[in-house]
């Protein structure tokens, strides 16, 4: 009788077995069925087949799991499995939040007593008054009121005053004034063919007088703008500089930056003025618009942000075309360039570096604490395209794998950029600089936990720029004492030397490597 028990208990079991496999096959063929005809599949033969296995395996083990768990010995099985599960979970996050809070917070501290900053707060510029800022003046203030108040609030997008007019864009197309300005030519010795300036003011053909020289009719397209040049040379005059940026927003890499462009802009039109005013035998204007430019330069130098001070560097290329054709046709004063060195002394490109390194790891301090209050942001830093599925996993991340990425980041900056610079001897070292960017490719080599989100927030410094632009302002400096010597003396001097002190403090060396400019008289 046991037996025969046993047999007929062997057959249910078969028949269940039997009856999960048919109810997986009907139920997936009629689910692959309908969304194969609600157009669910890209490709029709391979999508249908292959969500039909799916579904049909799915369901199946969907079947033969409710069975098992019918009986309670199993039931508990699966409970006690859950709560070991949900322990070592639990284990697991608690020791990686520990360890990565614990090693970041051991890095801060040390670095901090070497007089290292890490909180994005301490890079945001000291409040101004009103009444002194560049920034709050009205022909300023209109390059960034539509999408920023003045008290560096964001306007919500349905609030902003499409009506608004950018004074800084002097109507003028982005592409047509920067092909106009793109082409510097003093770092080849040369100077600027004016006529071929004049395409930007096509528009203003009614103005162009065949009879007039090419610097008179470019001054001529562009006199309309010479009300909003005067105001900003007017609110040039107020001391301190300080944008009302969105800095209280929760992410820093949400701050808007709308006054790049504008001042950018204004520089532009800037150096094509003051070209055509030298050409035009006006050389007092020409000063005053070059001075006006490394006032614009100046006022955003307190920004920690890479793009800002790189604005900055392209800005200050533009502006020495002009100065370098007033010192190649000699067409500046002895007291004009007094006054251009003394504008361009204010310019220190390495100390900028080195501040906006340390700028940028406070940026991505305040960038990874917001992230470690929503981990699901982390999808819009994502540079695989697919925020859904980062956003996904991004929930799932222990805050000690923030902890550990912030750590590497701002370890990678402290030990491998900054020691490039160096303020003190104002140079930059290629060999270091060389290895930095090698200890860069290496991080971002592979993917670890503990470097997934530093391989898209890791900025790759490049010096070449900065380097390029205080060589820029060091090369210029020496030029206008050596002219300055010229004027003094009738001839050039022998050798550098003779500059210093009464042309030039101190006669600027190599910001690369730190020897002395290389100096000889030609035949003329």
């Amino acid at each position: 009788m046991s037996e025969e028990k046993s047999i007929w208990k062997k057959n249910v079991a078969k028949s269940s077995w039997i009856f999960a496999l048919l109810l997986a096959l009907v139920g997936g063929t009629v689910i692959a069925v309908i969304a194969g005809f609600s157009g669910m599949f890209r490709n029709e033969v391979g999508g249908f087949f292959g969500a039909w296995v799916a579904l049909v395996v799915f369901i199946w083990v969907l079947v033969v799991f409710i069975r098992w768990l019918c009986c309670w010995r199993n039931v508990k099985k699966v409970f006690f499995g859950a709560a070991c599960l949900a322990t070592l979970v639990a284990l697991f996050y608690a020791e990686e939040n520990w360890r990565g809070k614990r090693a970041w917070e051991k890095f801060k501290r040390e670095w901090e007593a070497k007089g290292e900053r890490f909180e994005f707060k301490d890079f945001i510029p000291a409040p101004v008054p009103d009444g002194e800022n560049f920034a709050m003046a009205d022909v300023v203030a209109s390059s960034y009121e539509y999408i920023l108040t003045r008290d560096g609030k964001k306007v919500p997008y349905e609030k902003r005053n499409t009506n608004a007019i950018n004074r800084l864009d002097f109507g003028l197309a982005n592409n047509d004034l920067e092909r106009a300005t793109e082409k510097v030519v003093w770092t080849i010795g040369a100077t600027t063919d004016l006529k071929s300036k004049l395409a930007a003011f096509e528009t203003k053909t009614n103005l162009y007088d065949p009879s007039l020289a090419d610097a008179q009719n470019l001054l001529r397209a562009m006199e309309e703008y010479t009300p909003t040049i005067e105001e900003v040379r007017l609110a040039g005059q107020r001391p301190k500089n300080r944008f009302p940026l969105n800095y209280d927003t929760d992410c820093p890499a949400a701050i808007l930056l709308p006054h790049l462009a504008a001042l950018k802009r204004v520089g532009q039109v800037l150096q094509l003025r003051a070209l055509a005013e030298l050409q035009n035998k006006a050389s007092d204007k020409a000063l005053a618009d070059v001075q006006l430019s490394t006032r614009l330069m100046q006022a955003m130098r307190a920004e920690p942000f890479a793009i800002t001070h790189l604005v900055r560097a392209s800005m200050l290329k533009r502006a020495l075309q002009p100065v370098y054709e007033g010192l190649a046709h000699q067409q500046w004063s002895d007291n004009q360039l007094v006054k251009l060195d003394l504008e361009l002394a204010k310019l220190d490109f390495l100390a900028d570096c080195k501040w906006i390194m340390r700028g940028e790891v406070g940026m991505q301090s305040g960038v990874f604490d917001f992230l470690k209050q929503q981990p699901k942001e982390l999808a819009n830093f994502s540079s695989d395209g697919n925020n859904n599925e980062s956003a996904g996993i991004s929930r799932f991340v222990p805050a000690g794998w923030f902890y550990q990425n912030q750590l590497r980041c701002a370890r990678f900056v402290m030990l491998n950029d900054l020691p490039a610079v160096n303020t003190d001897q104002q140079t930059i070292s290629p060999t270091i600089n060389q290895r930095a960017m090698q200890a860069w490719g290496k991080e971002m080599a592979h993917s670890t936990p503990y470097n997934f989100i530093e391989r898209i927030l890791l900025p790759n410094f490049n010096f070449i720029k900065f380097a390029h632009a205080q060589s820029s302002v060091d090369l210029t400096r020496t030029a206008i004492a050596l002219e300055r010597y010229r004027l003094a003396h009738g001839n050039f001097p022998e050798s550098l030397d003779a500059l210093a002190p009464q042309f030039i403090a101190n006669v600027p060396h190599d910001v690369i490597g730190g020897g002395p400019l290389k100096y000889r008289r030609e035949a003329d």
